[in-house]
């Protein structure tokens, strides 16, 4: 079993259906791939160090996850890319 961090940061110009879909949505490729999500947290809205995609603040999310295989990792990855309300993710394979 892998374990994986996922950081992501959704905008806050939009509106609040907007954000909640969009985690669903990142959730959802991961349950569906097999993933199995032993953290998750909401930390709020932040000020971000520097601007980026003219926005100054988001909403932060932090995941841990168990997976077999990189494939919820990747489809992950692939629909954080194309989402125009994700403005940065990250994910860290965490070695124990």
């Amino acid at each position: 079993m892998k374990t994986y961090e996922i950081m992501f940061i959704v905008r806050t110009d939009v509106e609040d259906t907007v954000v909640k879909n969009t985690v669903k949505t990142l959730e959802k490729s991961l349950t569906d791939n097999k993933a199995k999500i032993t953290l998750s947290k909401e930390l709020g809205q932040r000020e971000l160090a520097y601007e980026i995609k003219k926005q100054k603040s988001g909403y932060y999310y932090l995941y841990n996850i168990e997976a077999k295989d990189d494939k919820a990792v990747k489809e992950f990855d692939r629909l954080a890319r194309i989402n125009e309300n994700v403005i940065r993710h990250l994910v860290l394979n965490i070695e124990e």
